[in-house]
C-alpha cells in the first residue's frame, strides 16, 4: 500500500549542521522501518501475512546562514576561499554525503529537503530529479519567467541553448533503499556574490542567477514557497499535511 501522505515542515533560517542532523534522523527512521518491514516479511514467508507498517514522507523547506557544501563527487579546490576567507565572508563549509560538486546556501534561497520513500511514489531516481526540476520550472512560469533544463546537467536554467546560460536552481540528492535526502537550492533573493567564491557545481563557464535578478525586484519568500510547495505536491500526487 503506497503512502502518499507527506508531512510539510518549514524550518525557517536554520544552521546547516542542525538541519543536516535533523534530516539524517528522519532519513534513518524511514530506512530502519523499511528494513524492519523487509525482515518481518522474510520471517513470515509462507506463514500468515503481516501487514507492513507504512513509511513516513517529509517535505522540508528552510533557509541557511551562509554555507558552502561539497558533494561526494566534488573537488575541494572548487572552494576558492581559505579558512580566513570563510571567516571574512561569515560562511561555513561542510563536505557532505550527497551527490554533486560544491554549492552555496544562504538567506534568500529556498532549500528543499524531500525525505521521501520513493516506493510510495515511483522508484526512478532520474524521474525524481526531473520532477523536482519541473516544479521549479512551473513556479518560475507563474512569475513570467521561462526556464528549462540544460542537457547533460541537473538543475533549472535560463537560456540553456546559448552563451547566456545561467542556473537558478541546483540539485544534489542522496538515495538509499529508495529513501531520499538532501534536495535542491532555489535562488529567490539570494546574494549572488557568494557564488563568486566557488566553481558552482564544478561548472566554471556558466552564470548563476536568482528570481530577484531576473525580475529586478525582491520576492516574497513565503509566497514563492507556497507556489513551489503546491507544484511539488501536484506533480508527486502528494497528500500534504
Amino acid at each position: 500500500m503506497k503512502n502518499k501522505k507527506v508531512y510539510f515542515q518549514d524550518w525557517g533560517l536554520t544552521d546547516y549542521k542542525v538541519a543536516w542532523d535533523k534530516q539524517e534522523a528522519l532519513f534513518g527512521e524511514t530506512v530502519a522501518l523499511k528494513t524492519a518491514n523487509r525482515n518481518k516479511m522474510i520471517a513470515t514467508e509462507g506463514d500468515e501475512y503481516q501487514e507492513e507498517e507504512p513509511t513516513s514522507n517529509y517535505l522540508v523547506f528552510c533557509e541557511h546562514p551562509h554555507v558552502y557544501t561539497l558533494g561526494k563527487s566534488g573537488k575541494p579546490e572548487h572552494l576558492l576561499l581559505d579558512e580566513q576567507g570563510l571567516k571574512e565572508k561569515n560562511a561555513s563549509y561542510y563536505p557532505i554525503n550527497r551527490g554533486g560538486d560544491i554549492t552555496y546556501h544562504g538567506p534568500g534561497q529556498i532549500v528543499g529537503y524531500p525525505i521521501l520513500d520513493l516506493d510510495n511514489f515511483f522508484t526512478d531516481i532520474h524521474l525524481y530529479l526531473r520532477t523536482l526540476e519541473e516544479a521549479v520550472i512551473f513556479t518560475l512560469a507563474d512569475y513570467g519567467l521561462k526556464a528549462g533544463r540544460y542537457p547533460g546537467y541537473t538543475g533549472v536554467w535560463f537560456d540553456a541553448d546559448n552563451e547566456k546560460a545561467r542556473k537558478i536552481c541546483a540539485l544534489g540528492v542522496r538515495c538509499s533503499r529508495w529513501v531520499t535526502m538532501h534536495g535542491f537550492a532555489f535562488n529567490v533573493n539570494a546574494d549572488l556574490d557568494y557564488f563568486k567564491n566557488i566553481v558552482p557545481c564544478g561548472i566554471d563557464d556558466k552564470d548563476v542567477t536568482s528570481m530577484q535578478r531576473e525580475l529586478g525586484r525582491k520576492l516574497d519568500m513565503n509566497e514563492v514557497k507556497s507556489v513551489l510547495k503546491g507544484y511539488i505536491a501536484q506533480l508527486f500526487e502528494m497528500e500534504l499535511e
